[in-house]
């Protein structure tokens, strides 16, 4: 459920602007609406925070994987975060130069290689001796073509270059070989100096992760003064040049706890007004669910998506159809067990603490795996010959490997509850639009429901249909579709004259006609459930069938186990990137469509100190 919402503006005297922000804070239930200016102070503390999570993001590398199970939650008294970062910064930009000027002085190496060792200053002290000596690297050919009489120095020469000396002035028409300021020797002992000091700095960098818990402490301490000195800059002011100079802000609280901000104005004396948000408020979402329904949190979280303010909270259905989809596409009660083991052991693990949302969604997704499998008679991708008895008998007939039913009507019984599942769900997103709409809009979506019904008998009849059974629904299907057809087409863009609708419909005409495509496509999508499914289960029982002549020989017996584990773990996570691909789009994609749901939503962040939100 979407929490109401009640825009508030407060007015305060300038003079008590800071203790107010300070009050508001602590009151921590107001999202402000924010401006976006920045101050000087402002951009100083941010400017902070990037060198602070620089710092942190380096020195992550270095903390001991041994120790970090056991690393401290806050800082050790004594450590000072800021120093840790000035600190870890100027030891980074010096790394950072060492390993540039390394890279500098290894092409210099790479192009002296074949000079051999001579030092540069050795030819410079010849020349002021009056031996000028000039170094030249060139083509065998074009060191051929030298004339005669000009004295040159060969040094070395190979298939690609010869390298020589040339007497008394340059060659025309010929670039020199470009000296270096150091010898190779001289060189290579900058690098090694380098490489110690790198190592020392590493060392540094090393003994700098211990106050990683300083800085991550900093950060938080730089977060809330951010946040503060944002409000302070958004905050708009009345300037009277006078003591009674006034500032003011505006922001969103839920309506559940206007009484709290009502009572905290009054005991400080701060005007403030409270309304219903316009139309072109940009108003933030909180969602307020019960225990069952906030199971999907972790997911919608992770997908970083929210409804808008003023669109249809889906959670319950959300959850629900997500549930059926993870085990239609994981389908197979062997993997739904590893799931609900790893799922209890989380749940034990967390028990004292408090058990994470994560851990109960994956123990309710284990369970519907189970199920799906169960129901159909699969078992980590076995031949149904090898199921034991008792397990066949668990599974529903209508549905199961295992079962006497022709395949072709099992796979038939599978296609149409995929289809039906479409119908259903896509039924109900239009179902809570009409709801929502509160207008003849509503008529609308009862044309798109009819629509759907119609076309669902459309696809069983073209799709479903078979030498196994047919299913002779196409004829009722057409006057259901047309009906629900002219009953969206006159409705789904109402807006207080069905004149007007109608002249808006036929405003946008090809997108009507691509909506009867866009309903056949829809409904179809859902057979990806059964069809990722019938791909995971073809997977698991290819692996098996490698494995399977391994395990009979003692010798291969644990390469066979090895191939086992392998091959059923990378099907587990392929069906794990299956539902984040197919069960999530079915629900954000074509179920949020049939809603009108567009998930333009940004989350409600009161102001408030970190550890309250």
């Amino acid at each position: 459920m979407i929490v109401p919402m009640k825009k508030v503006s407060l007015v305060v005297f300038e003079k008590e602007r800071t203790s107010a922000l300070e009050k508001l804070r602590d009151t921590g239930v107001v999202h402000l609406e924010k401006r976006g200016v920045v101050t000087e102070d402002l951009s100083r503390l941010m400017d902070q925070r990037n060198r602070a999570e620089t710092a942190l993001g380096m020195l992550s590398p270095y903390v001991d994987k041994k120790r970090k199970k056991s690393a401290p939650a806050s800082a050790p008294a004594g450590r000072d975060g800021g120093e840790a970062v000035k600190n870890a910064l100027a030891l980074a930009e010096e790394q950072k130069s060492l390993q540039e000027q390394i890279a500098v002085w290894g092409r210099e190496l790479s192009r002296l290689e074949k000079w051999g060792d001579f030092d540069p200053q050795g030819l410079a002290a010849l020349a002021e001796r009056g031996v000028r000596l000039v170094p030249y690297e060139l083509s065998p050919a074009a060191y051929g073509a030298l004339p005669p009489e000009r004295e040159v120095i060969l040094l070395s020469r190979d298939k690609t270059w010869v390298r020589f000396l040339v007497k008394d002035g340059e060659l025309e028409g010929e670039s020199p070989f470009a000296l270096p300021e150091k010898s190779a020797r001289a060189i290579t002992a900058d690098v090694s100096r380098a490489k110690e000091r790198l190592a020392a700095i590493d060392a540094g960098l090393a003994a700098l992760a211990e106050d990683r818990a300083a800085i991550a402490g900093m950060l938080k301490g730089l977060a809330e003064r951010i946040d503060f000195e944002a409000a302070r800059a958004d905050m708009e002011t009345l300037d009277d040049a006078g003591e009674r100079t006034v500032s003011w802000l505006t922001g969103f609280v839920p309506r559940e706890d206007l009484g709290v901000l009502k009572r905290v104005s009054a005991e400080n004396g701060w005007a403030l007004l409270a309304d219903d948000p316009g139309e072109e408020d940009n108003v933030p979402t909180k969602l307020k669910n019960n225990g069952f329904v906030s199971l999907i949190n972790p997911l919608t979280e992770f997908l970083e998506v929210l409804p808008g303010y003023r669109e249809v909270d889906i959670s319950l259905f959300f959850l629900c159809f997500f549930v059926v989809f993870f085990g239609m596409i994981f389908g197979d009660a062997g993997y739904g067990a590893l799931l609900l083991l790893a799922g209890f052991f989380a749940f034990i693990k967390t028990a004292k603490k408090g058990v994470p949302g994560v851990v109960k969604l994956l123990l309710l997704l284990g369970l519907s795996n189970f199920a799906w499998g169960v129901l159909t008679c699969s078992w980590f991708g076995m031949d149904t010959a090898l199921v034991p008895a008792a397990l066949k008998r668990l599974s529903l007939p209508l549905i199961s490997s295992a079962s006497d039913l022709d395949p072709k009507l099992v796979q038939q019984n599978l296609m149409i509850f995929c289809f039906s599942l479409a119908l259903l769900q896509l039924s109900i997103g239009h179902v809570l639009a009409m709801i929502h709409s509160k207008s003849l809009k509503a008529l609308g979506d009862l044309g798109s429901i009819a629509m759907l019904a119609g076309m669902y008998c459309i696809i069983l009849n073209l799709i479903a249909s078979n030498d196994a059974r047919q299913i002779p629904l196409f004829e009722p299907a057409i006057p259901v579709f047309a009906g629900g057809f002219v009953f969206s087409f006159v409705f789904s863009n109402y807006e207080g004259s069905v004149g007007r609708s109608i002249l808006e419909i036929l405003k946008n005409i090809i997108s009507v006609i691509l909506g009867i495509a866009n309903v056949f496509s829809d409904i179809m999508s859902y057979i990806r459930l059964w069809a990722v499914g019938l791909a995971g289960a073809a997977i698991a029982s290819t692996v098996n069938a490698m494995a399977g002549p391994m395990l009979g020989h003692f010798l291969f017996f644990v390469f066979g186990v090895a191939l086992l584990a392998f091959g059923h773990g990378l099907n587990l996570v392929l069906n794990a990137l299956s539902v984040l691909v197919h069960g999530v789009r079915l629900n954000t994609l074509e179920f949020s469509g049939h809603v009108g749901l567009t998930w333009a939503g940004f989350a409600y962040k009161p102001f408030a100190k970190q550890a309250a939100r």
